[in-house]
């Protein structure tokens, strides 16, 4: 009978990595970033080592020297470190900011949105919530962070662009149907918000069987068919809950609607933070500004007040300051959070509903 194969210890791989500097910034590679998809199975654990495109070559010695740490650590018997890159080379005279790093990039080399993107009529901000893996509470977030707002004073609105699963319909207890006035759209009111999902438009139970077109097709038409404001009853935010994933909706909204920031959600677990580094990369690679992390389910708090960390510790916080971002909030896992939204009754108090009023603040700036 073969012995299994000794655990390796995850904390100890992230030490060793982070032991190893990176020549451009000098933190430790974890720290800057440049771990990515860090695999731990059985003997075997590897990574991908995400360098500029124009310096590939130069980190071969560091991509020898991740090896090694990764040899030296029991369990680990074979060690794989992949140097890549997601950017090409740059052109000749320019910079470019990596996370972690604190090099000045070109203005005339950055990403910028594209010229097609437009701002709704009289609204002030429009703020996207993203993530990149579904199940870790995008929607949650985007109600109680609109209705944070509301709270805090502001004049805010909700579009709810995921057109596959429309969920606000429900969390905020509002079924009725749109009016057309001279041509547009008027959106709902609940809770003090300005509301728009294709859940007012189709029926609950029908399932969305849309090809991508058709999706960004219906995107195009709650952004640019809805009166959202006037001259005489502006809105301060557009909060804009999108589906999980980095496809054709988000793409169209990048498209056609000018993002100020965006929101990224994950849960403090690994198989969550690898789809929102994904969804990080794409908003960056467009020229959208990521202005902050909300981490979902940080915690359970027990009836002694102790905190349990159901899905890890500290995860999307180490990954905020990966990419130079403000942690906007830790949303502790609150039943009655859950409750709020199945009964479609907002939450006004309590630990969760005080996390995202902290979160409005630092958004907002007040």
């Amino acid at each position: 009978m073969q012995d299994k194969p000794e655990m390796i210890d995850r904390q100890k791989v992230l030490d060793a990595l982070n032991a190893l500097a990176d020549p451009v910034s000098g933190k430790g590679l974890v720290d800057a970033g440049m771990v990515q998809g860090l695999s731990l199975r059985e003997d075997r654990a590897g990574f991908m080592l995400e360098v500029p495109g124009d310096a590939v070559s130069a980190y071969e010695t560091v991509r020898q020297a991740a090896e090694r740490a990764l040899q030296a650590i029991p369990g680990v018997g074979k060690a794989q470190v992949v140097l890549t890159s997601s950017e090409p080379p740059l052109a000749p005279g320019a910079t470019r900011v990596r996370r972690g790093a604190t090099l000045t990039p070109d203005p005339k080399s950055a990403p910028r949105p594209p010229e097609t993107a437009e701002t709704p009529d009289h609204v002030g901000r429009v703020i996207a919530i993203a993530s990149g893996k579904g199940g870790v509470g995008k929607s949650t977030v985007a109600v109680n962070l609109a209705l944070a707002l509301v709270r805090a004073g502001h004049k805010v609105g909700l579009l709810d662009a995921d057109v596959y699963g429309p969920s606000i319909p429900t969390m905020l207890g509002c079924d009725d149907k749109p009016d057309f006035v001279d041509g547009k759209l008027e959106p709902l009111r609940a809770h003090g918000l300005k509301l728009m999902s294709i859940g007012f438009l189709v029926d609950e139970a029908a399932p969305m069987i849309w090809r991508g077109p058709m999706a960004s097709s219906a995107l195009r038409q709650m952004i640019h068919d809805v009166r959202w404001a006037t001259a005489e009853a502006p809105l301060d935010v557009l909060i804009v809950d999108l589906p999980p994933g980095t496809g054709d909706v988000q793409l169209t909204l990048i498209q056609k609607l000018t993002l100020n920031g965006v929101v990224i959600v994950s849960t403090p677990s690994e198989v969550a933070l690898i789809d929102a580094r994904r969804a990080a990369s794409m908003f960056n690679k467009t020229g959208t500004p990521i202005v902050g992390m909300i981490e979902n389910m940080a915690f359970f708090q027990d009836s002694a007040g102790a905190q349990i960390p159901i899905f890890g510790r500290g995860g999307a916080a180490a990954e905020a300051r990966a990419l130079n971002i403000p942690l906007l909030a830790e949303i502790p896992i609150d039943m009655a959070l859950r409750l709020a939204g199945d009964e479609g009754k907002p939450l006004t108090e309590g630990p969760a509903a005080e996390a995202f009023d902290r979160a409005a603040k630092v958004l907002t700036g007040r």
